[in-house]
């Protein structure tokens, strides 16, 4: 419990919190800072439930609002395996390993949520050239997710990374 009151805690919270609430502010489509918060909570918390509860509990909040649809497990599974890969960054956050982290985390959330969208939803016939127009028709959405995930995590990671250089003492805890 000890961690839930820290300033790091706080910190990496507050940040994720932010980045969650301007899914809520009009945007392009698929430009969310949901990738890059779920790898940041993913290379940041050093309790690792805090990693998937705290990104998966904004998403959930801003869903609320937002709506439900039927690729909500899909999106859902996405960030929370998104989470894993920002594990893979702890103590090894740098701009190479962020790139490739986020990139990886597009190519993830395109693959699971446009499948949860063909096999779940009545928009695409559940056949061969169903699953391949899905696809297709996502592709605009996967470009937009790449450059919104790039931006997004470099404006969060960055923005942490200055906090820490001038604030060492978050680095505790």
């Amino acid at each position: 419990m000890k961690e839930m009151f820290n300033t790091r805690f706080i910190s990496v919270s507050g940040l994720i919190l932010l980045a969650a609430l301007s899914r809520l502010m009009p945007h392009p489509d698929n430009v969310t800072p949901v990738t890059a918060i779920a790898l940041f909570g993913g290379a940041y918390f050093s309790k690792k439930i805090f990693a998937f509860i705290v990104p998966l509990a904004a998403m959930l909040a801003s869903d609320l609002l937002l709506g439900f649809h039927v690729a909500m497990p899909g999106v859902y599974l996405s960030f929370a395996i998104i989470v894993l890969i920002g594990f893979s960054l702890q103590n090894k956050t740098n701009v190479r390993n962020i790139l490739l982290s986020t990139l990886a985390g597009a190519v993830i959330f395109f693959i699971i949520s446009n499948f949860a969208l063909w096999a779940f939803g009545t928009w695409y016939p559940h056949s061969w050239t169903g699953f391949i127009e899905c696809y297709a028709m996502a592709l605009p959405f996967f470009r937009n997710s790449i450059v919104g995930d790039l931006a997004y995590s470099g404006v969060i990671f960055g923005c942490y990374a200055l906090v820490m250089r001038y604030s060492p003492s978050l680095a505790k805890g």
